[in-house]
């Protein structure tokens, strides 16, 4: 009688560390170590998510992940940003507790321990790693970059609990059930996913903060640039507005009334200064508009789907002909509106919007929307 096959049942781990990464490869060792030197004997792993990084930093996660079980890598194609790495990350353990870290070596790793007696001990929900509470403090920056932080800190009040000292911090712990009660309310926009899971927890939070001294960089450089700025901007308007108003079609607004500026310099340029015909410098500045319109779209609004190289040539024909067919919209309501004796002001007003969402709905669809090759 053959032998009866046994299967040896093994737990997942405790603790998941989600570590979102782009050109971090030689930071991937150092901060591996260091997880398994605060952590020795407690039951844990590390996923990587990775957004294609073309310095190989997901190849360096698999060469440790086929020597360490506890290390896992989780490639990300043709998707950018660090809020939604990490809610890929989270979604992607079974963990009962998650803590987010970045890969730089900025954060003090040796936290991870206090913070996960801390859930385990009490009722506290997430614990977050604090640059401002007493005896925080934010290392080796300048006066500007402080300042920012120090106003993104009081912005965040409009959607976070003002005791919270540190919403933009990127270094916390939570119990897994604190994602599965927002993760369908995350914007999962840009860099701030501490304050996303805030905003979009019911009931508030019950929260602890630890204090930690930001340290410098160990290897790559920054991500932060004039982006980040837009894409906080961007969540906040989301968490404020953005069940009433696409948070999209907000910042495709935004730089529309953006490229009326430019239509207007490109007309003036054009018609006053070097005294083309009106009828030639309307249509130069109205190009001028659409292809900085398109321009900035593709790097703000639409950065998760960027078009790049040929891409980027299609998707400006696209761009062009259907805000053009917008164009012709606009015009067509703001006449029957205005001939019917509404007023000018409301008739431009009503032109304007059915443009803007026309341009928005069908550029949307047509030039980020469409299926790549």
């Amino acid at each position: 009688m053959a032998a009866r096959a046994t299967t040896e049942v093994r737990p997942g781990p405790e603790l998941s560390i989600v570590v979102p990464t782009f050109n971090e490869r030689d930071n991937v060792a150092v901060l591996i170590g260091r997880l398994a030197s605060c952590l020795g004997n407690r039951s844990w792993e590390v996923i990587f998510v990775d957004d294609d990084s073309p310095d190989g930093t997901a190849h360096a996660v698999r060469e440790h992940a086929a020597l360490d079980s506890r290390v896992r890598c989780l490639k990300r194609i043709g998707r950018r940003g660090l809020s939604s790495a990490c809610v890929e990350g989270m979604l992607a353990t079974s963990a009962p507790y998650i803590a987010v870290i970045d890969a730089d070596l900025q954060h003090d790793e040796t936290l991870l321990p206090q913070m996960l007696d801390a859930l385990k001990q009490d009722g506290t929900d997430i614990v977050v790693a604090s640059r401002y509470a007493p005896g925080g403090g934010v290392g080796d920056w300048d006066e500007r970059r402080a300042l920012m932080s120090r106003l993104a800190v009081r912005l965040s009040r409009l959607v976070v609990p003002g005791e919270l000292t540190d919403p933009m911090s990127g270094f916390f712990m939570m119990r897994r059930a604190v994602l599965d009660d927002s993760v369908y309310k995350l914007s999962a926009i840009g860099f701030k996913i501490l304050a996303d899971i805030f905003a979009s927890h019911r009931p508030p939070l019950r929260f602890k903060e630890l204090a930690y001294r930001f340290r410098v960089r160990h290897a790559g450089e920054s991500k932060l640039d004039s982006v980040t700025v837009w894409d906080y901007a961007m969540l906040l308007l989301d968490k404020l507005v953005g069940r009433w108003i696409p948070v999209r079609f907000i910042g495709f607004s935004i730089v529309g009334a953006a490229g009326v500026a430019v239509h207007f310099a490109v007309l003036t340029l054009v018609f006053q200064s070097l005294h083309y015909s009106f009828a030639t410098g309307q249509a130069v500045a109205t190009f001028g508009a659409m292809s900085f319109n398109y321009a900035v779209n593709n790097v703000l609004t639409y950065r998760d789907m960027r078009l790049r190289g040929v891409q980027w040539l299609r998707g400006w024909a696209s761009f062009v002909l259907a805000c053009s067919i917008g164009g012709f919209a606009n015009l067509g309501v703001a006449s029957t509106i205005f001939a019917q004796g509404r007023g000018w002001l409301l008739a431009a007003i009503a032109g304007i919007l059915v443009g803007a969402v026309w341009n928005y709905a069908v550029t949307m669809m047509t030039t980020w929307g469409r299926p790549r090759k």
